[in-house]
């Protein structure tokens, strides 16, 4: 188990750009075998069918575009993990996705433009390109974090929605979306009295009382990738995740219910 952070995460741009392009590669892969029945199946996501959820995640893309296409920020003014913390439910946003979904009968027509715009925009841009994001001004290396985290919390989305479907998660998307996430609750409740690990990933310290410096910690937290990311994002109740045994917590102050989602 590696330590937990206590700084803030460097994510390696290579890999974060890669990962985006397999992640988006997966969900493309899985939407050109949806019937359209499948595509009118409801999600988890109020009232949005499959058919709108797919369109939402090429927009969560194309987001990178809308942004180049804006001035540059003057400078930076905010850091990868208040992303999370920072994003909200936007009604411009829904909007922009109900208008893709409707506009484009073929969803895997439409990913594919999505790969190719992305592509391009990648290789024309530096990754210190400043971006403006809903939690401030960040280079495109770090807004590609968020993207991989995107990816990751919609193709889960999209894996409850469609019986049968196993779209794959890329292992860095995976992990890069784990840390991200893990890194913003140690933002949102700082201190060091408990200590949560998702294995393989992360392990971070959150929570004021008493620091933990040595031994077994007194407060642990601990679940698998998948379910921390449903927890963080509010697609799993913490009282949930502990009546199905998907997490375990000891300790006085390792219940994270007040914490969670993220983003209230």
């Amino acid at each position: 188990m590696p330590p937990a952070r206590k700084r803030a995460r460097n994510y390696d741009p290579a890999r974060t750009r890669a990962a985006v392009l397999a992640q988006l590669d997966h969900v493309r892969t899985a939407v050109r075998g949806l019937t359209a029945d499948q595509l009118a199946l409801p999600t988890r996501l109020g009232d949005r069918t499959v058919r709108e959820l797919v369109a939402h995640i090429g927009t969560a893309v194309t987001a990178v575009h809308r942004a180049l296409d804006r001035p540059a920020p003057a400078r930076q003014d905010a850091t990868v993990v208040q992303w999370p913390l920072a994003t909200a439910a936007d009604a411009a946003m829904d909007a922009l996705t109900r208008d893709v979904a409707a506009g484009h009968a073929d969803p895997d027509a439409y990913l594919a433009d999505v790969d190719r715009d992305l592509r391009a925009d990648l290789a024309e841009h530096p990754g210190t390109r400043l971006l403006a994001t809903d939690a401030g001004a960040l280079p495109l290396d770090e807004y590609l974090v968020t993207r991989a985290a995107e990816l990751v919390v919609h193709t889960d989305d999209l894996n409850a929605a469609v019986p049968g479907l196993e779209v794959p998660y890329d292992r860095q998307a995976l992990a890069t979306a784990t840390r991200l996430l893990a890194d913003a609750l140690a933002v949102k409740a700082p201190g060091g009295s408990t200590e949560v690990r998702v294995p393989p990933y992360a392990v971070v310290q959150c929570v004021e009382g008493p620091r933990h410096t040595r031994g077994t910690p007194p407060n642990v937290v601990e679940t698998d990738p998948l379910t921390w990311v449903r927890l963080a994002t509010g697609r799993l109740a913490w009282k949930d995740a502990l009546h199905e045994a998907k997490v375990s917590a000891s300790g006085e102050r390792a219940d994270l219910e007040a914490l969670l989602p993220l983003r209230a």
